[in-house]
């Protein structure tokens, strides 16, 4: 909705067709940059949440094997 407001803004501007043209380019590269931004974002919480389900799956599988009650070989 903002960009679509953006864009009628731009439109109805009373300036000469460069100046409409530099803002719309302007808007484009703001708005293809915030799209990367979020994919970024996205990317690096999707990584630590792999990690870490890793790790906790390591964990598990140690608390699983332990047993408390066997005595140590001597």
């Amino acid at each position: 909705m903002a960009l679509l407001a953006v864009i009628v803004g731009i439109w109805y501007l009373p300036v000469d067709g460069w100046v409409r043209g530099f803002l719309a380019l302007g808007m484009l590269f703001l708005t293809t940059s915030a799209f990367t931004l979020a994919k970024c974002i996205r990317d690096r919480q999707d990584e630590n949440t792999v990690v870490s389900r890793v790790d906790q799956a390591r964990v598990d599988q140690l608390l699983s094997e332990h047993d408390p009650f066997k005595t140590p070989a001597l």
